[in-house]
């Protein structure tokens, strides 16, 4: 089993009770990881307590940060928190993300700025104000959630395939900047997993999902979370730069 005990590990945009933010945050906690929650709404509020209790339940401790993690100044509050609390960030999960699905002629341009401030634009922000942190302590972890899409493309997700391919382009960029400071950037790229979207279609439309998909299932939100222990642990000490899918070999 991975070890990272005494390691602090910020997931952003975990402010659901269920999917993969809430999948990332518990599978950190029973590696033994310290975390800190990040959720932007209010709304979130009362499924971020619930797992909060839920990391405490394993043994680990929890710092609940409210945040919009695309504005600068709430990143450099999270953080000011995050050292007063534990003094260190070893793991940086840049999981906040939204659709706006359209196609393109009939999205609105507010459409395609929001989903890319959230998904790509959030990773540059915390990215950067953790990476002062890391440079300094000569060590850390960055993971950014891509998509399946951001390598394929999908009708009707112009806005959410450009920030998810955009992801995949950082996170190559900015290994090559840390790798000689210890500082190990990858990402991973999901495809059809469990979720409240999928919740919504009908057996005939998961029917025709899993056919696509090799392993003929739709994967659940633990096989996200676990490669990205993986991917903060000592066991992937060598591997910087790399996209991860995790998608029952859907794109290969």
């Amino acid at each position: 089993m991975i070890d990272l005990t005494g390691s602090v590990v910020l997931v952003t945009g975990a402010g659901s009770a269920k999917g993969i933010g809430a999948a990332l945050v518990l599978a950190y906690a029973k590696a033994g990881a310290n975390i800190v929650i990040n959720y932007r709404s209010d709304t979130s509020v009362p499924a971020v307590n619930k797992l909060a209790e839920m990391v405490k339940a394993i043994g680990g401790d929890v710092l609940i940060a409210k945040a919009d993690v695309t504005i600068s100044t709430d990143v450099k509050e999270m953080f000011t928190s995050i050292m007063g609390k534990f003094g260190r960030i070893d793991t940086v999960v840049n999981n906040a993300g939204i659709t706006k699905d359209m196609l393109l002629l009939r999205m609105k341009e507010q459409d395609f700025t929001d989903v890319v401030d959230t998904n790509l634009k959030s990773a540059f922000i915390v990215s950067k104000a953790a990476m002062s942190i890391m440079l300094k302590q000569k060590s850390g972890n960055i993971i950014n959630m891509s998509s399946i899409v951001g390598l394929t493309g999908n009708a009707g997700q112009v806005n959410y395939a450009a920030s998810k391919a955009g992801l995949i382009g950082m996170t190559k960029s900015m290994a090559k900047e840390l790798a000689g400071r210890n500082i190990r950037v990858n990402a991973i790229a999901p495809g059809f997993i469990v979720s409240d979207m999928t919740d919504k279609l009908s057996e005939e439309q998961k029917l025709g999902i899993t056919q696509m998909i090799p392993m003929k299932k739709i994967g659940e939100a633990e096989a996200v979370a676990n490669a990205a222990v993986f991917l903060s642990s000592d066991l992937a000490n060598y591997i910087t730069g790399q996209v991860l899918s995790v998608d029952g070999g859907l794109h290969m």
